[in-house]
């Protein structure tokens, strides 16, 4: 007889239906949002080569996949627009005939019941690779009191609220500003309610840091900077109360939904996230984590579907609601 009857939590994993039974955490193709990069052309479908698995879509073919996305369960795309032609202050971002207002229109046309997500900065259409107006004495802004290469906050607010509402109008279910601009929040929300659109939803990337992680991104969306860095605006790895200062800035100004990116290295910020706040929450399983996964399982060193999958439900746990991850489909197939 056990000297111990009471200790015995094995007794709940003899078996997989038993596991199941009691399992805390769950993952679905419901919390999964599956991030798409849109360019012009037509029947393009260009493999990304630091993204195995991953593609660039022209319009056409990102109509079917959003298609393939929806059959499959999972609710929702994110979309990033890799514009034609590039300038300061990033026009296509906020063109009614962007790449991004023609994919929005067309996908939700043939998938209505799909959300459709647009990420709303400007490095993937500025000629700098910032996410916004640039403090240099050439530039369409120029404030000599400013340190030259420094990001303008409120010109950029300005152009942040045009996209907005362009992509707003072509459908958007949700606009996701991500620059980490002060004041973004409130400045989208109300341009959008004053032009009718009090339904379109805010997710905010509320505590974006400036992450190793981003590197095969910023190939995916063909945004590198051209010069520094994004440190002056996204979140020093460091600071974990800053984080929650600016979640507490972005819930009072109005955001519906609150983002933590990149997922896994944040975990104690979803974490404390979660406890303050009753607001869904999203993480963002970024690149890097994605291509790192992908990289050792090409190796061998790894079992690529068991290490996703222990990765996402991991961010669940953390308190993420809903995960954008490049591993959106794979994950679903691999529950089913």
């Amino acid at each position: 007889m056990s000297t111990y009857p009471a200790l015995r939590p094995r007794r709940l994993r003899v078996s997989k239906n038993l596991r199941r039974l009691v399992q805390e955490t769950t993952l679905t193709a419901s919390n999964l949002i599956a991030p798409m990069f849109v360019r012009h052309g037509k029947d393009i479908r260009n493999p990304i080569v630091s993204m195995p698995g991953q593609f660039q879509f022209s319009v056409d073919t990102a109509v079917r996949e959003a298609e393939s996305i929806s059959e499959m369960g999972i609710p929702a795309v994110l979309l990033f627009g890799i514009p034609a032609q590039k300038d300061a202050t990033g026009s296509e971002n906020y063109d009614p005939e962007g790449i991004v207002p023609q994919a929005i229109r067309a996908i939700k046309k043939a998938v209505p019941e799909l959300v459709v997500i647009s990420d709303m900065c400007f490095c993937e259409y500025t000629n700098h690779g910032h996410c916004g107006i640039i403090n240099i004495p050439d530039g369409p802004c120029y404030e000599s009191h400013l340190p030259e290469g420094y990001l303008l906050n409120d010109q950029t607010l300005e152009l942040l609220a045009n996209a907005s509402v362009v992509h707003a109008e072509a459908g958007a279910d949700i606009i996701a500003p991500s620059g980490m601009i002060d004041g973004m929040i409130s400045t989208i929300r109300d341009a959008l309610d004053e032009n009718g659109f009090s339904n379109t939803t805010i997710m905010s990337y509320a505590a974006k840091y400036s992450s190793a992680f981003y590197g095969p991104f910023r190939d995916a969306a063909e945004s590198p900077p051209s010069f520094g860095d994004r440190r002056q605006y996204q979140m020093d790895p460091a600071n974990s109360r800053e984080a929650l200062k600016e979640v507490d800035l972005d819930v009072a100004e109005g955001a519906d939904i609150l983002m933590v990116k990149p997922a896994l290295p944040y975990l104690d910020i979803i974490q404390q996230i979660r406890a303050r706040y009753d607001l869904p929450l999203a993480a963002y399983h970024v690149s890097g984590e994605y291509s790192m996964i992908k990289a050792a399982a090409a190796q061998g060193w790894i079992d690529e579907q068991l290490v996703a999958l222990e990765s996402l439900v991991s961010i669940r746990r953390a308190g993420a609601d809903m995960i954008i991850t490049y591993f959106a489909q794979d994950a679903v197939r691999w529950l089913s």
